[in-house]
């Protein structure tokens, strides 16, 4: 089951766990936090775009009485671990993972097929910041193989009319992100901010967007990730802890 410099980790959710590599990129605290933002109703089909080792369908599986999770992700390495995860945990009724790029989603799934997507895409545009010497790392970081414009063309092709995407990025793209969202008439409709410790500046955020969706923005009160000692807020630790 195992590869080299695999492990697997415990998820604490349902008793899943999930394979990852040790040298490869590992999901974070934003994949756990878009998992428990997110919204799957029970009958409804999700689509989880750039899903990496496929953390996100395998927790909404857990979290939600949703009807079946499918995923995309272009990296080989990562969607064979993902495909393993699935069968690690039994699940393979009910989530598919698909090795192929988002910019091709129809090749894969049906127009107008999903009620619900998420998206925890690459943050870093192409001319900013350090790239990884790590392939694998230097793809899911930086807007290599897909950007903002390429996520939303998919979830509007995806996505059932009134459907919701849900998804987590940097705040500091916030003004890309809505440009491109209305570009592909995808309305932002929640919006949460995540600040690291109370009261310092906020460095990612959760969004909420419906498909066809009427002009109207939501905020929420911040998220606030750490205590003043370091350990999770009360609200972070119920996130990632049954």
């Amino acid at each position: 089951m195992l590869l080299e410099n695999e492990r697997i980790d415990d998820l604490h959710r349902n008793g899943y766990k999930i394979i990852q590599n040790s040298n490869g990129f590992c999901f974070g605290i934003d994949a756990v936090l878009l998992s428990d933002f997110a919204k799957v109703k029970k009958n409804e089909t999700a689509l989880d775009l750039c899903t990496g080792t496929g953390i996100v369908p395998i927790l909404l599986e857990a979290k939600t009485q949703g009807k079946h999770f499918s995923a995309i992700e272009i990296q080989e390495q990562s969607a064979d671990m993902a495909k393993r995860s699935v069968k690690l945990n039994n699940l393979e009724n009910k989530i598919d993972i698909i090795t192929g790029d988002i910019k091709e989603c129809t090749k894969y799934f049906k127009m107008s097929s999903f009620n619900v997507i998420t998206c925890n895409p690459p943050y870093m545009a192409i001319n900013s910041g350090f790239i990884n010497d790590s392939s694998p790392k230097a793809l899911a970081r930086h807007e290599i193989l897909c950007n903002i414009d390429n996520v939303f063309e998919a979830a509007s092709k995806m996505l059932k009319y009134g459907g919701r995407m849900y998804m987590v990025h940097r705040s500091e793209r916030l003004a890309d992100i809505f440009n491109s969202a209305r570009n592909h008439r995808i309305e932002p409709k929640v919006m949460q901010l995540i600040e690291p410790y109370s009261g310092k500046s906020p460095e990612l955020v959760l969004l909420e967007f419906s498909k066809g969706g009427k002009a109207g923005l939501k905020v929420l009160p911040a998220l606030i990730i750490y205590k003043e000692d370091g350990t999770y807020t009360d609200e972070v630790y119920s996130i990632y802890y049954d």
